[in-house]
């Protein structure tokens, strides 16, 4: 039965173009849980196969936390079979304890299906908008207001690709209540105990209700700028830790006529090249502090009993006992 090309068709096929995505003959693996976003990203991808040439496949990761965990993998097999698709299935051996180690896992396994050059998942506008607010309200700076980019390198041969980001879950859903896309249930969405259910279940719904019902859709573009703007200041900074950086240390007058917003940044550099960690909001404005400090002065341990001081026109970094 054919289906006819919707808007939301035009849109990703617009999105992948316009974006420079993916290639035409590309092989491309399809990560789907069996959600509504990774249903309606599949189904859409089997529409616009033809017109792109793709080669494609699916992938499904099994974390075994829930009890019907194993029946959902054997669904999205299903499906496979159904678009006749090859399909993959990573089951992990240890149950992740978190999500942030279920996200580590799930991309490492992705790197170990050979033949793809990207990997495309179902992120949308939605999630990028519950991000946001997740690491706005950890404190996270700007760098960490832009998760969820378009693209990723996973590897030097292998992309993440997030076609999806312009839609918003209730759009994927629409997607799939017209094409009758029977969708997988997780338990695990609803439960309160996760703060991003939370955040999807009751902060979205409310600043939806009670500010903007364009709330998801305003977060995401917030994204979409923040992005350029960090990527900009992140090179200019790049070029200030370079300059400014010698075997004496960090050169403080150099770092003197820069911007605020780039001393951070490249103080920032400077504490993750030297100490390999990445310093919060409180350690890089210590050493900001230094830049006009007395000579002498010094930081308390930022790591390992390292600290940093003040030597006439240098900070530099060394082990106290």
């Amino acid at each position: 039965m054919a289906h006819s090309w919707t808007p939301l068709h035009a849109q990703i096929h617009r999105t992948i173009r316009h974006r420079n995505l993916l290639r035409k003959t590309q092989s491309i693996i399809i990560a789907v849980s069996g959600g509504q976003d990774s249903l309606c990203l599949a189904q859409l991808f089997l529409d616009l196969r033809s017109r792109w040439n793709w080669h494609l496949a699916i992938v499904h990761c099994d974390h075994r936390w829930r009890s019907d965990s194993q029946a959902n993998a054997e669904y999205v097999a299903t499906l496979a079979q159904k678009w006749n698709l090859p399909f993959y299935l990573k089951v992990a051996d240890t149950i992740p304890t978190s999500e942030v180690a279920a996200r580590e896992w799930r991309y490492a396994q992705l790197q170990t299906i050979d033949g793809f050059s990207a990997i495309v998942t179902g992120h949308t506008a939605s999630d990028r908008a519950e991000t946001l607010l997740f690491n706005l309200i950890r404190g996270s700076g700007a760098d960490g207001l832009r998760s969820l980019n378009w693209t990723r390198s996973l590897t030097p041969t292998l992309k993440l690709v997030r076609p999806l980001l312009e839609l918003t879950r209730s759009q994927t859903a629409e997607f799939c209540r017209d094409r009758n896309l029977q969708i997988w249930e997780d338990s695990t969405n609803s439960d309160l105990a996760y703060s991003r259910n939370r955040i999807r279940l009751e902060l979205i719904p409310y600043l939806k209700t009670h500010f903007n019902p364009q709330a998801e859709q305003h977060l995401s573009q917030t994204i979409e700028l923040l992005s350029a703007d960090v990527d900009y200041l992140e090179n200019a900074a790049h070029e200030l830790y370079e300059k400014a950086n010698s075997i004496e240390g960090l050169d403080r007058r150099l770092l003197n006529q820069a911007p605020i917003a780039l001393q951070r940044r490249a103080v920032r550099q400077f504490l993750i090249r030297s100490l390999n960690f990445n310093p919060n909001f409180e350690q890089v404005e210590k050493l900001v502090a230094l830049v006009t400090a007395p000579n002498r002065l010094r930081t308390d341990p930022f790591i390992n009993n390292t600290i940093a001081e003040v030597s006439g026109d240098f900070i530099h970094l060394k082990q106290v006992p």
